[in-house]
């Protein structure tokens, strides 16, 4: 079957605006929970979208690991092209889809450092190896080989043997103000159930949106 002959229906219940909670921070957590105890592949996956210096978009698949009425807050190599590109253009998007349960989310907002004491506190939650790689790695560089980047990992394993690995300054996390947020369920017929919030004086208002 060809890409263009590939179908899907489908038959999910529908959505209505009195089906969804009145602050989207908290309709937003519950589809993530519902998608968890759906059994999603990595439910806190989600698609973030920055602007290239070139004025293209570049899109990337991140995990979120706070959602809250601050945003949507991830971690990251600060020195990568995605941190470039958020340091000259701090505003970007972001898409959660979980297939399961034929869903979507879309956020758009502005972009701002987490703490230090976030990223602290994240860093040292993480395992080893995974601290380790984030100082080995020179995330969106060209490298030679692969044996380049394990003799980085096993440089700075020797470095830090014996004692607690330290948050490198080029990593810590980022948070995506949620400015405006689009909740999508798939209907039959490709007749889509779409609803988007946006902030006016601090109060959210929902509007249904043409599939």
């Amino acid at each position: 079957m060809g890409i263009a002959d590939r179908r899907l229906q489908y038959e999910t219940a529908g959505l209505d605006i009195d089906d969804l909670d009145p602050n989207p921070v908290t309709q937003l957590n519950l589809w993530y929970h519902q998608a968890e105890e759906a059994g999603a592949a990595e439910p806190n996956a989600m698609v973030v979208s920055t602007i290239g210096e070139n004025g293209f978009p570049d899109a990337r698949v991140v995990l979120a690991r706070d959602i809250s009425e601050n945003g949507i807050t991830f971690f990251t190599n600060r020195e990568s092209a995605k941190g470039a590109q958020i340091a000259a253009n701090p505003k970007a998007s972001a898409t959660f889809a979980w297939l399961q349960l034929h869903r979507s989310v879309r956020v758009r907002g502005s972009i701002s450092l987490a703490t230090d004491a976030v990223s602290d506190a994240y860093f040292a939650s993480r395992p080893r190896a995974s601290q380790i790689g984030a100082w080995a790695s020179p995330q969106s560089e060209a490298i030679g080989n692969r044996e380049q980047l394990n003799d980085l990992v096993e440089e700075y394993s020797e470095k830090f043997d014996g004692i607690d690995v330290p948050r490198p300054p080029h990593w810590g996390g980022y948070v995506l103000s949620i400015d405006s947020i689009e909740f999508w369920q798939g209907r039959p017929s490709r007749l889509h159930d779409r609803f988007l919030y946006t902030r006016h004086n601090n109060v959210w208002r929902a509007v249904r949106l043409a599939p």
